[in-house]
């Protein structure tokens, strides 16, 4: 069941209207069975993984706050990480070692000894895995108390809203907020139904708009080049935004609704002014565990200069292997972890040079814009040889920038009529000015100042614009299902 589809509208009515016409009490059973029931309707046999993921991290826990000796803490949370990241090998990374393995032995010319075979990825198992080890850590750490009860831990790592894409929540801000009492309340439910709204419309109105593009010369680089790759690297990088955040709004509006405020993942990142700044906003959910739990644990900055690029570089790695098993995301996160080391040397040398004040801010975010789209190439394209293929093709016609015919035959050649490139292009200006607005007051907290009846207006033409100009006929799956 996706958030894009009618199932997941009718299953979220039924859920809110059950939840509020439920006793307190037992508000928090609703969501957990919900919950199950949500991730079922895409294979049910998996919620079985999830379930035992969650008594491990369960059990464990309580282990380890029991434990009298800093030795045996320590030894049950190198089992209980053990236990969470080896299930994520078995399942994300298995396949991607072997076919490693198998292209090495044909490259040698050796046999090699294990057959080809696949295992079934369970969706959302990425998010999850970290969400049940950050709390075991966090035990470990003596942050706070272990959670009692099973179920109840149960539903702090299921909660169906954010179970599949995020954001990754901590124990000692979400699970408080189940059992907290809470009335109905009109206009918190109006707020959750706006970031909904803001969600759809980036998801189905850009990004799967934009993926028609993206998926047609991505998945058939022979038959373009040059200004082609450019428009779909530049689609790229906003649909992967669009479609991500986009599934952010749904999911902290759909929690709203429920009086449940899950974190803000996303501050308008391509306004960022350098690559420090972008990770500041983009996924901060995943950056900020990285950023806690692998980068200051391998000493941060507060080592040698060499080391501090090491504890960097090796963050930034393994966020790509986090993202994909395969080449092109590990590549991926090679490039931004170069990018911030070279960053911060160049911020030194700015400073040194007493040349850090004159910064011109717009030329700042064009250029990290810029960088940014270069590295979603490696993420995006289907292999490493596709990547570079498109990079060395990139600028090979930009003579032709001028020529109205040939750009109009690029565009015509993208799988969607004229029309609907329009469409798209305004809908990405809306998009842009909407974020520009937004650095004043997010445009949700604007309208509210509105009266009911201007507010239900903007809203019912913002549901029309979705409905009507919606791309709904590809599937619309969210890219960061596969993670």
């Amino acid at each position: 069941m996706v958030f894009n589809s009618f199932n997941y509208i009718l299953f979220f009515i039924a859920v809110l209207i059950l939840y509020y016409i439920s006793p307190h009490k037992v508000r928090w059973i609703i969501l957990l069975i919900s919950s199950c029931i949500f991730y079922m309707f895409w294979r049910a046999e998996l919620i079985v993984l999830i379930l035992f993921t969650s008594f491990i991290n369960f059990f464990i826990s309580k282990k380890i706050f029991h434990s009298k000796t800093e030795k045996g803490k320590k030894r049950l949370l190198i089992l209980s990480l053990i236990i969470n990241f080896g299930f994520l090998f078995i399942f994300k990374y298995m396949v991607f070692v072997n076919h490693s393995f198998m292209a090495l032995y044909e490259f040698l010319g050796w046999k090699y000894p294990i057959k080809d075979f696949d295992i079934i990825l369970p969706m959302g198992i990425s998010f999850y895995t970290f969400q049940a080890a950050s709390y075991t850590i966090d035990i470990y750490k003596g942050n706070f108390r272990p959670i009692k009860s099973y179920l109840k831990f149960t539903l702090y790592i299921t909660f169906f809203p954010q179970l599949v894409a995020g954001p990754i929540e901590r124990a000692d801000r979400l699970f408080i907020q189940f059992f907290e009492r809470k009335k109905f309340d009109v206009n918190r439910l109006i707020d959750g139904i706006e970031l909904m709204l803001i969600g759809y419309f980036k998801k189905v109105v850009i990004a799967d708009r934009a993926a028609v593009v993206v998926d047609c010369v991505y998945n058939n680089i022979n038959d373009f080049t040059g200004l082609a790759y450019i428009f779909a690297a530049f689609l790229f990088t906003i649909q992967i935004y669009c479609d991500f955040s986009g599934y952010t709004d749904i999911a902290r509006g759909s929690a709203k609704c429920f009086g449940i405020n899950l974190m803000v993942n996303f501050n308008r990142p391509y306004f960022a002014l350098n690559i420090k700044d972008f990770w500041k906003r983009w996924h901060i959910s995943l950056s900020s565990w990285f950023r806690d739990y692998v980068y200051i644990p391998l000493g941060g900055g507060r080592v040698s200069e060499p080391r501090k690029y090491f504890n960097l570089f090796v963050t930034f790695v393994l966020s790509g292997l986090w993202h994909g098993a395969n080449w092109t995301f590990i590549l991926w996160g090679v490039i931004h972890g170069l990018y911030r080391i070279i960053g911060d040397i160049k911020d030194k040398i700015l400073s040194f040079l007493k040349l850090d004040k004159f910064k011109f801010k717009p030329f700042q975010i064009v250029i990290c814009f810029i960088l940014v789209s270069f590295a979603w190439i490696f993420f995006r394209a289907n292999t490493i040889g596709d990547a570079f293929l498109i990079i060395s093709n990139l600028f090979n016609d930009i003579n032709k920038i001028n020529d109205i015919q040939y750009i109009y035959e690029i565009l015509n050649s993208f799988n969607l009529q004229l029309f609907e490139i329009i469409i798209l292009c305004l809908s990405i200006l809306f998009l842009f000015i909407n974020e520009l607005i937004e650095f004043k007051a997010p445009i949700y907290e604007s309208l509210k100042k509105l009266p009911y009846i201007l507010r239900f207006v903007c809203y019912y033409i913002l549901a029309v614009i979705i409905l009507a100009l919606g791309v709904f006929s590809n599937g619309g799956e969210f890219i960061y299902f596969q993670f």
